[in-house]
């Protein structure tokens, strides 16, 4: 069973990349999933929807490959 959210540094790991590159993503890249926080404060957790970013993934793939699906 795959997860619905993954954290902010779930998100890098599985991505491969480090925190202030997932922070820039957004800006260079509009098709990036958006985050979302868990709460109203400044602390409160970011989370990533795990299909989005896996769907994201998939065409940056395809994109770089030339091949669609």
């Amino acid at each position: 069973m795959q997860p619905l959210r993954i954290t902010y540094n779930q998100a890098c790991h599985l991505l491969g990349i480090t925190r202030s590159t997932l922070r820039d993503l957004p800006k260079k890249d509009p098709s990036f999933p958006k985050c979302y926080k868990f709460g109203s404060t400044r602390q409160a957790p970011v989370y990533y929807d795990y299909a989005d970013l896996l769907a994201w993934h998939n065409a940056q793939k395809e994109k770089a490959t030339g091949v669609e699906a």
